[in-house]
């Protein structure tokens, strides 16, 4: 175990690299988010991850759903997912649900320690928060289009003060994909390994017209 995460037990020590080996992970929707968030986690040590999605991979999703070949095409994306992490990393225990998430939480006993929202769905983000809440578990909330993104870690707060609705949608830049997903990933990883992480902060990312990166916060009332 040390040489895989010899780098990261460099940064915070074997006993906290012991303790995410100790975490279970929940991953909603194994598409662009879902992809880069569950390869960005998968060989930092987290114990298992779960994927949830009962969609399959189509051409046109591969160029910014980095775990899919043009071979995949026609499988389900959390099961090709699921093997593809299970490669990477002999540690790590993961498995893959190819149901909606509404029917997976019916008969889900598993205490997650978080829950990582990688939907396009608010629908979907609403169930979500809704189960959290009832299991008081901690949920990482992501979108992304275009060049602008949203990410959340919520704790207190509460995903029902926005309003559910049915969205088109619009284009998106692959790369924007995997920046919104890293931010997920580093909120995750410093949650799961009980470093210093602020909860309940509305983050608005993108990159104005004249190509700068800004990030806008605001605090969430609970």
């Amino acid at each position: 175990m040390y040489n895989y995460y010899s780098r990261q037990i460099m940064l915070w020590g074997e006993e906290t690299q012991e303790l995410l080996s100790k975490k279970k992970l929940l991953i909603v929707g194994s598409g662009g988010l879902g992809c880069s968030v569950a390869l960005a986690l998968s060989g930092s040590g987290v114990g298992q991850i779960d994927i949830v999605d009962f969609d399959i991979v189509e051409v046109h999703n591969i160029h910014r759903q980095v775990l899919f070949n043009i071979e995949d095409s026609g499988k389900f994306k959390a099961k090709v997912a699921a093997e593809k992490l299970a490669l990477r990393n002999s540690n790590l225990k993961v498995n893959a649900y190819t149901v909606a998430f509404d029917e997976y939480i019916k008969g889900c006993s598993i205490n997650y320690d978080l829950i990582i929202d990688a939907t396009d769905n608010l629908f979907v983000r609403e169930q979500i928060n809704n189960f959290a809440k009832d299991r008081n578990i901690a949920w990482i909330y992501g979108s992304v289009e275009e060049f602008n993104g949203q990410v959340c870690l919520f704790k207190e707060a509460s995903f029902n003060m926005f309003a559910t609705k049915e969205l088109e949608p619009k284009g998106i830049a692959a790369p924007m994909v995997m920046q919104i997903a890293s931010f997920e990933a580093n909120l995750a990883l410093r949650f799961l390994a009980n470093l210093k992480v602020t909860s309940d902060i509305f983050y608005y990312l993108y990159y104005n017209d004249s190509g700068e990166f800004e990030i806008k916060k605001f605090k969430l009332p609970h």
